[in-house]
This record gives structure tokens, C-alpha cells and sequence, in this order.
């Protein structure tokens, strides 16, 4: 394959700006970019479709298995001119202080892909060569093609840290990008302003794409390329010395055509967490996915036999989503007649009695589960998870393992210790959590994200769950 990873030295360094940049610019030159983003981040591979006209995909060492994750970047990859992997944290950060799990580097090792590492350059001048050889020898089995550095003061600036890391270490610089208050991307609880949300103005990705294109240095292409980005007219040869994918029975099989299987997807600005291999995985196991909008349609597609309610802001948009009783009312008769629902984080908050909001308003929600939800001022949960099913439900019998993430402000602020729980959960560390995994008929709703991928069966037990009602 071909393509490179974007890390950063940590959090905060623009690692998801620079990306950004960097696929508006090869888009700029004729090239098909394919995004990726390591780990369970939902928000940002969202703004790596607006401005790469392609889905991307999580890449994930925890929540799947490496070679899943090999398969996902080899499927979605085929075709495009450059793959580019967008990391999590910094470049070495992962599940402990002692091991590479989880990291940016390991996926980088696991797909053979050079990394280009991101810098913060503000308040630094030599001491930024001193970082940058910690982060080349740190590793000696990852390829570090280069720095970038982010936040440049001026000219002078970067040869000062052009200087020092040619001095230091033996990795070039491969671009200078100035501080450019202009293109800081909107945030606030959970992370970025999702995609759905924000308005790219060709304007604005034409700022992107100078800002890079005036940066980077004139080897960029080349020392990025050792896994076949386009350097000219025509496709460099990727097949030596590039890593060897197995196929497996994914690549080279007929997709399943859709079904009579119809099943519901929320999909606007409320509700826009899916993992795009989600989808995929139901939609090969024969399901043809309806997509509607909680905010604005009055009812659900006609025909379906299920329904998947994924994650996103629906505390934002609480009292529109209320106001929309036609909808919630067939939601709720849908729950009731024993058609199969899945519902995760958002999507579970939705089937609720109530959600109050950060203003402290209370609008009705569908009343599937009688518990009450509210939004609280900072996380009350935060990580990856492991359950193993107690009881079958919509996606397996007892004893299903599937892996996911958690991550909310808001919280059940009464009748979640009655209810239930259909979910052993377990962090990554193994502790237990606390009970997830409300069941009602037919219905399974939790806080937790969780990839299908992790289990496939689980997608395909849905499906047929769907299907024999």
C-alpha cells in the first residue's frame, strides 16, 4: 500500500490540522486520498470525509486485532493514490507506560508505513532537537521519514530549528507551517465540532492547502514516498519492500447484495458516531440500511424490521428532537411491537423518559427505557471496554465478547441499579465497570460504542435478529 502516518509529539500539537492540510493538498493535485484515524475518535475522521469525499476509518490496536486492522487499511485503501493515517496522542502513547499496545507506533509497525512526526514549534528553538532525537532513536524498528513543525514564529525561527535538528539528529525537516489563528478547528465537550456541523468553505481549504503547499520542503514527496505515493505523472511501484496483506475471503469475494432485511439508521446532527465498518459488516451480513433524521423526518422509512441508534450531541438538540413527537411516538411502538433495536451512547440517551440538558431544561424523550439521563459538567466516563453478554440480546447470545469505547459528560441519574444489566463490562486493564447493557423486549441500549469489527458474528446476529421478527 501507500501512504504514511501523521503523529504528533502529543496531544495539542496539530496533528488533525496538518492531516486536514495535507488531504485538501494532495486532493489539490488530482490524487485520491483514503483518511484513517487510530483509535475509537468519531469526530475527526467525520472532517476527513468532508474534505476527502471518502469515509475514514478507525484503525484500532485494542478494540481489534491486528490483523483486522491490516484488513481494513488493505480494503479501503485499494485505489487510492495515498493513504493517510491520522494518529492518537502522542506518537508512543498507548494502553501503559511500558509497552508500544495501542500506540500510534505500533500501527505504524503493523501497516509498514513511514511516520511523519508533528512538532509544536512555539517557545522552542534548540531544545526542539533534543525532543526530535528522543523520538528518532526511541524506536529503532519504526520508520521516521521526518518532522514537521507546527506554529513557526517566522523565517528566522525555522532555520534556527532547521539548524539545530540537521546538527542533532539525522532526520530531515520536511516542512515550517506559521501559527495561523484562521484555521483552528471549533471544539467543546467530547472534542471538535463534528463535521455535520461545520461549513467548509472552499475558501478555507484553499487557505489549508497554501498553508501547507508554502511549508513543506521541497523533498517532501520524496522522502514520504517509500511505500508508492504518486511523485509524477504515474504511480511509483509499491510492491517491493511494502508489507504483505492477507486478503483473506474480504478482498476477493462478491459483496452481499442488500437483503429484504431494512434496517433504520439515525443519521444528522444529533446522531453521527458510527463506525463506518460498522455499516459495512451489516450491510454484507444483508441488510439494506435506511438512513432518517431524528431532527427533521416525522417517521421512520417505511418497511424496516429493526433499528440502530448510534452516538453523537443529542443534548444539544434535546428540545428539537422532543418537539418531534410523531417520530418518537413510532419509535416507541416500534420498541413495543418487538422489532430489534440497538441504541449506543446518544442514540441510548434518545429511547430514554427524559434528558435534561446543560441549561437544567428536561424535555420528554421516547420512553423506551424508564430512566433518566443528565448532563453533567465534565466526563463520567472515559475509555475502552470489553463486554461479555449475560443474557442474549440483539447482538449474541451469553457469553458474545465484543470491545468498545466509552466516553460522555452525561449520566442516569435515576433507576439505572434497577434495570438491570444485560453487559459484564471490563476496562482494558480488566477492572470491572459499572453495569451497562439495558434490555427491554427486544431493545438493547448502552453508553458504550462498540466495534463490530471486534466480533463480526455480532453484526451478523443482529441482521438475522432484524430479520426473524
Amino acid at each position: 500500500m501507500h501512504g504514511f502516518v501523521v503523529a504528533g509529539v502529543s496531544s495539542g500539537s496539530g496533528k488533525t490540522l496538518v492531516s486536514l492540510s495535507l488531504m485538501a493538498w494532495f486532493m489539490r493535485q488530482g490524487r485520491e486520498v483514503q483518511p484513517f484515524k487510530v483509535g475509537p475518535d468519531f469526530i475527526d475522521p467525520g472532517h476527513h470525509g468532508l474534505v476527502t469525499g471518502r469515509t475514514s476509518h478507525n484503525l484500532d490496536g485494542w478494540m481489534l486485532s491486528r490483523q483486522a486492522n491490516r484488513d481494513i487499511f488493505l480494503r479501503y485503501g485499494q485505489g487510492a493514490d495515498v493513504c493517510i493515517v491520522e494518529g492518537v496522542m502522542g506518537l508512543f502513547d498507548g494502553f501503559s507506560a511500558t509497552g508500544e499496545s495501542g500506540s500510534t507506533a505500533e500501527m505504524a509497525k503493523w501497516l509498514g508505513l513511514p511516520v511523519l512526526l508533528v512538532a509544536e514549534a512555539g517557545s522552542m528553538a534548540r531544545s526542539a532537537a533534543a525532543m526530535v532525537k528522543g523520538y528518532a532513536e526511541f524506536d529503532p524498528e519504526l520508520t521516521l521519514a521526518g518532522v514537521l513543525f507546527n506554529r513557526v514564529g517566522s523565517p528566522t525561527h525555522a532555520e534556527i530549528l532547521r539548524d539545530a535538528v540537521h546538527s542533532a539528529t539525522g532526520l530531515a525537516c520536511l516542512g515550517f507551517l506559521p501559527h495561523d489563528p484562521e484555521l483552528s478547528l471549533g471544539s467543546r465537550h467530547l472534542g471538535l465540532v463534528t463535521a455535520e456541523e461545520t461549513e467548509w468553505e472552499n475558501s478555507r481549504l484553499e487557505r489549508m492547502v497554501h498553508w501547507v503547499d508554502s511549508g513543506l520542503c521541497n523533498g517532501f514527496l520524496q522522502a514520504m514516498s517509500p511505500c508508492g505515493i504518486r511523485t509524477g505523472g504515474e504511480r511509483r511501484d509499491c510492491t517491493a519492500g511494502s508489507p504483505s496483506f492477507s486478503t483473506g475471503a474480504r478482498t476477493d469475494r462478491e459483496a452481499v447484495k442488500p437483503g429484504a432485511v431494512r434496517i433504520a439508521v439515525a443519521r444528522d446532527e444529533a446522531f453521527c458516531f458510527y463506525y463506518g465498518e460498522n455499516l459495512r459488516l451489516l450491510q454484507e451480513s444483508g441488510a439494506s440500511l435506511c438512513y432518517f433524521s431524528p431532527l427533521r423526518d416525522s417517521g421512520l422509512p417505511q418497511g424496516v424490521h429493526g433499528l440502530y441508534l448510534g452516538g453523537g450531541y443529542p443534548e444539544l438538540y434535546a428540545a428539537s428532537l422532543s418537539r418531534n413527537q410523531s417520530l418518537l411516538r413510532e419509535v416507541a411502538s416500534l420498541a413495543e411491537s418487538g422489532k430489534a433495536v440497538y441504541a449506543e451512547c446518544g442514540g441510548f440517551m434518545y429511547l430514554l423518559q427524559s434528558l435534561c440538558d446543560a441549561k437544567g431544561q428536561e424535555p420528554p424523550m421516547a420512553g423506551v427505557f424508564s430512566l433518566q439521563a443528565a448532563m453533567g459538567g465534565r466526563f463520567r466516563a472515559l475509555g475502552y471496554r470489553e463486554v461479555r453478554l449475560l443474557q442474549q440480546t440483539p447482538l449474541g447470545e451469553a457469553g458474545t465478547v465484543l470491545r468498545g469505547h466509552e466516553f460522555h459528560y452525561s449520566y442516569l441519574r435515576s433507576g439505572g441499579e434497577e434495570a438491570g444489566s444485560a453487559y459484564q463490562v471490563r476496562d482494558r486493564r480488566g477492572v470491572q465497570r459499572d453495569p451497562q447493557g439495558f434490555v427491554q423486549n427486544n431493545v438493547l441500549g448502552s453508553y458504550i460504542h462498540l466495534h463490530f469489527a471486534s466480533n463480526p458474528d455480532s453484526a451478523r446476529f443482529f441482521v438475522s435478529c432484524c430479520g426473524s421478527w
